[in-house]
């Protein structure tokens, strides 16, 4: 675990807010194919990475404006179908909080 002053904060390419590194998904050009996304959960893999906050409003916004390819420097179209499973997948678990459903009895 980091010590606090260690924190590392990044900007959002969809949302263009500066926010700690552990908010975000860090995502990189394949390894095995250079037109291909991956998320990087791990932060392990090699290459530039492009940070993004892991909702479905931040990732239909980076993928409307094209974010990825420019934010990876990459000029050729690219294809984030890998982080879109990894955001479908774990979207709700990075959601701000539990969804609390209260009924009332009448």
């Amino acid at each position: 675990m980091r010590s606090p002053l260690s924190i590392r904060h990044r900007t959002c390419i969809a949302l263009r807010q500066v926010l700690p590194d552990t908010q975000l998904l860090r995502c990189v050009i394949d390894p095995t194919d250079s037109a291909r996304v991956i998320a990087d959960p791990a932060r392990r893999l090699p290459g530039r990475g492009a940070w993004i906050s892991p909702t479905w409003e931040a990732f239909e916004l980076a993928e409307k404006r094209r974010a990825f390819g420019r934010a990876l420097r990459v000029s050729t179209p690219v294809d984030v179908s890998h982080v879109r499973e990894y955001i479908a997948e774990h979207a709700d678990k990075h959601a701000d909080g539990p969804k609390i459903v209260r009924k009332t009895e009448h």
